[in-house]
C-alpha cells in the first residue's frame, strides 16, 4: 500500500548527498595515518570519512521503510552519481579562463578531479553491489530474527556489504589507474576496518534514529513477500 511519509524524502536527500561527497573526496586525497598493521600502511581515500554514513542511512531506510523503498533510493543515488560525473568531465574538457589557468590551472584540476571518471565507474559498480547486499542481508535478517537483535542486523549487514563494496571498488579503481597497485591491500584493509568501525561506533545513534522514525512514521516493514530483484523500481 502506497502512503506518504514525513521523513522518507529527508533521509533520501541525506543519503544521496553523502554518496556524492564521498566520490568527490575519494578523488581529492589519500590520507596516511602514519601507522601500519603489520606490513600494511594504514592509508585510505578521503571519501571513507563520509561513505560509511551512507550505509547507516541504508540501514535506516531498509529497517523502517523496507527493501523496496530502499531500492528506489539506491537507484536515485546511482543516477545522481552519474550526473555528477558527467558535469565534472564536461567542466574538465571546456577551456579555462586565463586568470584561472594562471592561478589554478588545468593540471591542478586534472590532478584532483581528472581521475573521477574512472573513480565513478568503480564507485557505481561497487556502490550498487555493496548497497544492495547490505539492504538484502538486513531485510532477510529482520525476517529471520522476527525483528529482534537490531544491533546485530545493522552491524552484520555492514560487515557483509562492505566486503563486497570495498573489494569491488579498489579492484576496479586500481585497474583503471585511479590508485597505484602497490597501495591496493593497504587501501582495502584500512578502508574496510574504518567503514565497519564507524558503523559499530555509530550503532547506538543508528538504533535511536531507527526507533524514533518507526514511531514517527508509524511504520516497521517486514519483507516477507518482497521481490528482491535489484533492478525493479516499484514499491
Amino acid at each position: 500500500m502506497k502512503r506518504d511519509y514525513r521523513f522518507y524524502d529527508f533521509v533520501t536527500a541525506l543519503f544521496v548527498t553523502v554518496l556524492l561527497l564521498s566520490n568527490l573526496l575519494s578523488s581529492a586525497k589519500i590520507i596516511d595515518l602514519g601507522a601500519s598493521l603489520g606490513p600494511l600502511a594504514l592509508v585510505f581515500d578521503a571519501g571513507t570519512l563520509v561513505f560509511p554514513v551512507s550505509y547507516i542511512f541504508g540501514d535506516v531506510l531498509t529497517e523502517v521503510y523496507g527493501y523496496r523503498r530502499s531500492r528506489r533510493v539506491i537507484w536515485a543515488g546511482f543516477m545522481a552519481t552519474v550526473l555528477m560525473s558527467f558535469f565534472v568531465w564536461l567542466a574538465g574538457i571546456l577551456p579555462g579562463e586565463p586568470f584561472w589557468e594562471e592561478s589554478v590551472g588545468q593540471n591542478a584540476y586534472n590532478a584532483v578531479l581528472g581521475g573521477i571518471s574512472g573513480l565513478i565507474v568503480a564507485s557505481i559498480i561497487a556502490y550498487l553491489a555493496g548497497e544492495f547486499t547490505n539492504s538484502y542481508v538486513l531485510a532477510r535478517m529482520k525476517v529471520l530474527t522476527e525483528g529482534r537483535y537490531l544491533w546485530l542486523r545493522t552491524i552484520g549487514s555492514t560487515v557483509v556489504g562492505q566486503v563486497v563494496d570495498t573489494l569491488s571498488f579498489f579492484t576496479i579503481a586500481t585497474a583503471l589507474g585511479v590508485f597505484p597497485p602497490e597501495l591496493f591491500w593497504s587501501l582495502v584493509v584500512t578502508n574496510y576496518l574504518l567503514k565497519v568501525g564507524i558503523e559499530v561506533l555509530f550503532t547506538p545513534i543508528t538504533l535511536q534514529v531507527i526507533n524514533a522514525l518507526k514511531t514517527a512514521e508509524g511504520e516497521d516493514v517486514y519483507d516477507h513477500h518482497t521481490n528482491f530483484n535489484p533492478f525493479r523500481l516499484d514499491i
